[in-house]
């Protein structure tokens, strides 16, 4: 099983992710878990610059083929092979992050970053998505509360943040696989929401 994480930064979906991971481990099960950008050596160079608050410059363009690259590395050097020999791979960030951020967020015509993410993905298609759902404010509460300066991708603004979780919105409510998680509910609360389906899914007894 392919399951991978979405949603707005600081949404909480890497300690959801991990949570996921943890149990899934503790239930027997062989399990891969990524991140994206990143997870193989090239895919964390591009990660790294991506993310650097100093590349103010880069085009949206740029920044969608970068995304991409890394996606289509990692797909390739790992998560195939690794689905391939009966794991399950959980992702924090897979191709949904792309339609929501680069289309939505940036204007990128979404039919042709379509095209793109499924030539990075080589048609690979999560069978569960998890959206982690926050209001836009609720972005820059947590990160004046908890982290320190942002990067370049979370300097871009309110409303492109609004764009993005709207698009985020719009793609989960036209696609099965996916599952809309209250992101400001208790932390335990929402990983008990999460290993309720992946549970049922897998058909193993709730740990």
């Amino acid at each position: 099983m392919f399951i991978t994480f979405e949603g707005v930064d600081l949404c909480g979906k890497t300690t959801q992710a991990e949570i996921l991971v943890q149990r899934l481990k503790n239930s027997g099960f062989d399990v891969v878990f990524l991140r994206e950008p990143g997870g193989t050596k090239i895919s964390e160079l591009i990660r790294n610059i991506l993310l650097d608050s100093q590349n103010k410059e880069m085009d949206p363009i740029t920044e969608l083929f970068l995304f991409s690259a890394s996606r289509a590395q990692l797909v390739r050097e790992i998560v195939i092979p690794s689905l391939n020999s009966g794991k399950i791979v959980v992702c924090d960030r897979f191709y949904d992050s792309t339609l929501a951020y680069q289309g939505y967020g940036r204007g990128i015509e979404i039919e042709k970053i379509k095209i793109v993410n499924e030539l990075a993905s080589g048609g690979l298609v999560p069978d569960l998505t998890f959206l982690i759902d926050i209001p836009v404010d609720e972005i820059y509460k947590r990160k004046k509360e908890k982290y320190g300066d942002f990067d370049r991708m979370e300097r871009s603004g309110i409303e492109f943040y609004e764009r993005v979780r709207k698009g985020y919105l719009e793609i989960a409510k036209i696609s099965d696989r996916f599952f809309i998680i209250d992101g400001q509910k208790k932390i335990d609360e929402i990983s008990d929401q999460i290993w309720t389906i992946v549970s049922e899914k897998l058909k193993v007894k709730v740990k």
